[in-house]
Parts: C-alpha cells; sequence; structure tokens
C-alpha cells in the first residue's frame, strides 16, 4: 500500500515535498528512525566540538538504511532529474530494496558516482554561472555525507564563516558586519573578489584537508570517488583535477572546509599579529569582506592574502578586489566616502536622525535590476498560462519571499520602490495576453485594493 503524508502548507498552498511518496512501513518508522540518526550525528558534532583536533577513524557505518531513509525524506522531490533520469517518486516506488541495493554496492566498493549534468544559470552580470545535478541515488549518498561533514566540521568552523551553516544565515552575517562597522573604528574596507571560487577548488588539496580530520580510508575513498565523478555536459563528459560544481548537496560544506583552512584558519591566527590595529573578516562562502582599522594594514593584509590564495591555487579577481574608504571619522569631516556590496546589499555611509553618520545599506543596484528582470521573464510566461486569481498568488508569494530577504532595517524605501515597480510590470505583461487590454489601470487598482499585494516591511532589524 502506498500512502502520501504532507505536512500542512502555508496559507497560499505550499507544500512540504518530504514526505512524499512513502510507503506506510516507512512513515509509521519515520519518528523512531529520525531520532537514531540524529542522535547518531549529534554524537559526532558533540566529539568534534569538545576537542577541536579530534580524528574521526570510523564514519562508514554511519551510512545505514535507516540514514538513508531519512535522507530520502530530506531531498525534495520536485528539483530536476540528473542523467539516471530517476524521480524521487520513481525511486522511493521500491524504497526498501534500492537501499539495501545501494548500501550492498557501497559495503563491497561497487557503489561509484554517476556523472554530474551540468546545465547554465544566467547571473546578474549577464555572465552564466554552472549548476550541476546529480542522480537521485547519488544525491542521497550526497545527502548523508553532508550531515556528516557537517557534524565533525561545523564545531571547528571560524565565527567569521557564515554560508551554508545550520545556524547562520546571510541575515546573521550582514547583522554582524553592520554592527561592526558601528562600534568600531573603521578606516578601510576590502572587498573581496574570488575568482572563480567553486570551480577552482584543487581536489587533491581538498582531499590532504580532509585527511586531517577524516582517518576512515573507505570514507575518503568514497570522498575521492565523488570529486572524481566527472560532468556531463551536452553529452560530453569531462573529469578535472578542480572545482566542486554548485548544485551537489555536498558542494557547499566542501567549498567551506577548503575555505575553512586557506582563508578563515589563517585569517583568524596569523593575520592580527601582523597588523597594527583590529581586523574583521567576514565570509559568506566566496564573498568576502575585511574591516581594517588602519589603511597601512589594509594594504598589507590585501596582499598577503593574494599569495595565501596561489598557494592554494586560488586567486584574487584583482579588477574587482578594491579597498574602500570607509570611515564614519571621516565622513562626519565632510570627506567622501565609499561604499561596497555584500550579499545583495550596498553598505555606505549616511546619516541618522540626530546628524551622526552611521553605516548604512540598501538593494544593490545589479540585484534590483536582475531581480525586476526576472518578474518580467516570468509574467510574459505565464500570462497565456493561467487564469489572472492563480498568477497574482503566485506573485503576491514572490514579492513576499522579496520583502523576507531585503526588508532590512534602513532598506525599506527600495523595498517599496521594488514592490511598485514589480506591480507596474506585472500590469504591462498582463495586458498582453490579448490584443486589446485586459484593464485599465484604474481597474487594476479596483483589483488590488480587494486582493492588495503585500506591503514593505522591516523584518530583519538591525539595531
Amino acid at each position: 500500500m502506498v500512502i502520501v503524508v504532507r505536512k500542512r502548507g502555508n496559507a497560499r498552498g505550499a507544500k512540504d515535498h518530504r514526505y512524499e511518496h512513502l510507503s506506510e512501513g516507512d512513515v509509521m518508522g519515520n519518528t523512531k528512525t529520525q531520532s537514531i540518526t540524529e542522535t547518531k550525528i549529534a554524537r559526532i558534532a558533540w566529539l568534534s566540538a569538545q576537542d577541536h583536533t579530534r580524528t574521526f577513524t570510523s564514519l562508514m557505518h554511519h551510512i545505514n538504511e535507516a540514514s538513508l531513509a531519512e535522507c530520502f525524506m530530506m531531498i525534495d522531490g520536485s528539483k530536476a532529474k540528473g542523467i539516471d533520469n530517476v524521480s524521487k517518486k520513481e525511486y522511493g516506488a521500491n524504497l526498501k530494496q534500492n537501499l539495501a541495493d545501494l548500501l550492498s554496492r557501497m559495503k563491497r566498493m561497487g557503489y561509484r558516482p554517476q556523472p554530474v549534468k551540468k546545465v547554465l544559470i544566467p547571473k546578474e552580470n549577464g555572465k552564466t554561472r554552472p549548476l550541476g545535478i546529480s542522480s537521485f541515488e547519488d544525491k542521497l549518498v550526497q545527502k548523508i555525507t553532508q550531515r556528516i561533514l557537517e557534524a565533525i566540521y561545523d564545531p571547528i568552523f571560524k565565527d567569521c564563516s557564515y554560508g551554508f551553516r545550520p545556524k547562520k544565515s546571510c541575515h546573521d552575517a550582514i547583522k554582524d558586519l553592520h554592527h561592526h562597522l558601528f562600534l568600531n573604528k573603521v578606516q578601510t574596507v576590502i572587498d573581496i573578489d574570488l575568482a572563480d571560487f567553486f570551480n577552482t577548488i584543487d581536489h587533491n588539496i581538498l582531499l590532504e584537508f580532509l585527511e586531517l580530520k577524516i582517518k576512515d580510508p573507505v570514507f575518503m575513498r568514497y570522498m575521492a570517488r565523488l570529486l572524481k565523478a566527472g560532468v556531463l555536459t551536452k553529452g560530453e563528459l569531462s573529469v578535472s583535477e578542480e572545482g566542486v560544481i554548485q548544485g551537489s548537496v555536498c558542494s557547499p560544506i566542501m567549498a567551506n572546509i577548503f575555505a575553512h583552512y586557506v582563508i578563515d584558519v589563517w585569517f583568524t591566527d596569523v593575520v592580527p599579529q601582523h597588523c597594527r590595529g583590529q581586523v574583521k573578516l567576514f565570509r559568506y562562502a566566496d564573498d568576502c569582506v575585511i574591516c581594517c582599522e588602519y589603511e597601512e594594514d589594509a594594504i598589507k593584509v590585501k596582499s598577503a592574502l593574494a599569495k595565501r590564495l596561489e598557494k592554494y591555487k586560488l586567486k584574487l579577481n584583482v579588477e574587482k578586489t578594491k579597498m574602500v574608504p570607509f570611515s564614519r571619522r571621516q565622513y562626519g569631516r565632510g570627506n567622501k566616502q565609499g561604499s561596497f556590496d555584500f550579499l545583495g546589499f550596498t553598505l555606505y555611509l549616511g546619516r541618522s536622525n540626530a546628524g551622526v553618520g552611521i553605516p548604512k545599506l540598501k538593494t544593490k543596484k545589479k540585484s534590483f535590476r536582475a531581480k525586476l528582470k526576472r518578474v518580467k521573464e516570468w509574467i510574459m510566461e505565464v500570462k497565456d498560462k493561467h487564469d489572472l486569481h492563480k498568477i497574482w498568488d503566485v506573485f503576491y508569494v514572490k514579492l513576499q519571499g522579496h520583502i523576507r530577504y531585503y526588508g532590512v532595517s534602513h532598506n525599506s524605501r527600495m523595498v517599496e520602490k521594488f514592490i511598485d515597480e514589480a506591480i507596474k510590470i506585472v500590469f504591462k505583461g498582463l495586458n498582453r495576453r490579448s490584443q486589446r487590454k485586459s484593464f485599465s489601470w484604474d481597474e487594476f487598482n479596483l483589483f488590488m485594493k480587494k486582493y492588495p499585494p503585500p506591503k514593505a516591511k522591516i523584518i530583519v532589524k538591525l539595531f
């Protein structure tokens, strides 16, 4: 018997894909399985937190039918298929036997990850970035591997690291950066751009880093296979010695581990000893800024960072990496200061209500334009496929998502502007559903009065 279990969706019908297409036995045993697996993973994290020098010699027993079944529930079934062309529903139709077969192959070292299917995703600057789509079985193995790696490494990651961590977010990075700029003397900010970070991570160096903590030879062999599985692009297979393709379940934690040893540990333990004033790093994946109390320290740190990255086969994007004057004292004296971008926001110095110079932020111009462009592309795609109410419901959710991210102190005006511009774009798109206009602006306003769009509001308070 197959049953479908879903958690309650939100008010506008969002659903949870984790519990789709499980057998009745799987659902009945889910709570117990989850409890056992979480306890074992939590034990790894506890041991790592108690002793940061601890190594782990036995990890493969954590990859079992129970842990893989739980990972199955965590995977979003709506994602694109890999080269195996197998969906979550299809794999789950015979879940117990499929997991048993996978574990049997893993025990005899017969499991080999399939190549990742690569697609190109447009970026804000008009370029594209590669996105990898793994086969479904590989997603399961990657998911449990990710959970094990996070348990080992998250307790030892430095406070300057925010990206793709269980209890940290973009907003945490923004808030901490804003607080530092507000409370501390900062003369110069180094706005860092790492050149093609994810695609230039050296596999052999990453494996050497992993071996510092992981002494399980079988687990390490599978890590090597995961890295060297190859990429399939338009039917052509390529295998490289570098790069963790974005989109893979494991790529964020592997990139974080690499950056931890190359950047974070070096910056935290070594750099302050060679600086006259305070220096502070804020890193979210490959988006980094360094706040320096003195300009002379900024010059030294920038030069040393370039050499440090080169040692591990990474590079600074020299054209985009810049030193930004960001002194509140100089701003108060009337001297013009700069601005820099971080996680979709532009940070700059402005006046408070009391007339004092303080750090502020607003939506980054490129992000603002890019997101309006996506709204236009979306409405042109769906305008003839659905009725007005369904389109408006989806648009409402999109606006809510924008507000949740960009609704940060100082940024309410830009959020309001985005909502207004997006509504105009949707109105124009809806009026192209036929040769005759669907309705006038006055009629559209009456519709919005009955079904009002969400209003701009501050979701994240910086102070």
